[in-house]
């Protein structure tokens, strides 16, 4: 099975999509599968689709939604039963697991039996903790090589065409925040890498879309001077704090600020937000 939700959802088993067409199996889906091997209770499922004051009838919905996630399951593993709203099932496979071991009924929820490497959030989660391993352990280009394939597996906004209730709410925030740190993280591995050119294009977009985060402003003043343009770097300074004190009535951190004044200065930016605590997550997202 494969199953994405970096993008828009999409649910696959053996060429065949499991993907539901409504809204509410759809929700229980995603959910299920960022839990995956994980028990979701019931009541988790309910609030997600119903919030906090769900139907009398939403048991029994609930369960209805399941079972129509397992028939499509089961046409497409091959065994007997249509696919719903189709008529029609996937090739015959003596070999194909149950539906019902793919998605087990637990003692007070349901569980998916999906490999992480199977479901796109779980491998990116992955790939950004050894990704950021790698870079505690100085060793960047692994560090950018990892944290690049993560990234890659974006294909938009993480959930982009379900409704969130509380939990999916959560669980697309968490993801854009790790995306962005991955994001972060690698850049930054690049430029002591000496890519600085390599990523100044990116940044510069990146500075549009993210108006209030610090650390990838600084990084962009970083790349500027390691070019040779002290100045850009400046004018980038005095675009953040410009956005800051309008936006939030807030001056830069003194992160940020020890950077400008190194720039000032003429020493070495890099060496500067190095000595700062880069790896903190000291940023403010936009």
């Amino acid at each position: 099975m494969r199953i994405r939700v970096l993008g828009t959802l999409h649910a696959e088993t053996a060429g065949v999509s499991i993907a539901p067409s409504a809204a509410k199996p759809r929700q229980i889906l995603a959910l299920l599968a960022l839990q995956s091997r994980h028990i979701v209770p019931v009541s988790d499922l309910m609030e997600e689709v119903w919030g906090a004051g769900p139907p009398r009838s939403a048991p029994t919905t609930l369960q209805t939604y399941i079972l129509q996630l397992r028939r499509r399951l089961r046409a497409a593993l091959g065994a007997p039963g249509p696919l719903p709203g189709t008529g029609t099932t996937g090739p015959c496979d003596p070999h194909a697991l149950s539906d019902k071991d793919i998605l087990a009924t637990r003692h007070g929820g349901y569980q998916l039996e999906v490999a992480d490497c199977d479901v796109d959030a779980l491998e990116f989660a992955r790939l950004t903790r050894t990704g950021h391993a790698a870079y505690e352990a100085g060793d960047m280009a692994k560090s950018a090589r990892l944290l690049n394939s993560a990234l890659a597996l974006w294909r938009g906004p993480a959930l982009a065409d379900l409704p969130h209730g509380k939990h999916l709410s959560i669980e697309a925030t968490r993801l854009e925040e790790s995306r962005l740190g991955a994001l972060e993280r690698r850049i930054d591995a690049d430029l002591r890498m000496g890519r600085h050119r390599e990523v100044l294009g990116e940044l510069c977009a990146l500075r549009g879309r993210y108006p209030l985060y610090e650390n990838l402003h600084a990084l962009l003043m970083v790349a500027f001077h390691q070019d040779g343009r002290s100045s850009d770097a400046l004018i980038a300074f005095r675009r953040l704090r410009g956005t800051l004190v309008e936006e939030l009535g807030l001056e830069p951190s003194p992160r940020i600020d020890r950077l400008h004044q190194a720039i000032l200065r003429g020493e070495d930016a890099l060496d500067a937000w190095r000595g700062s605590g880069t790896g903190e997550a000291a940023g403010l997202a936009g």
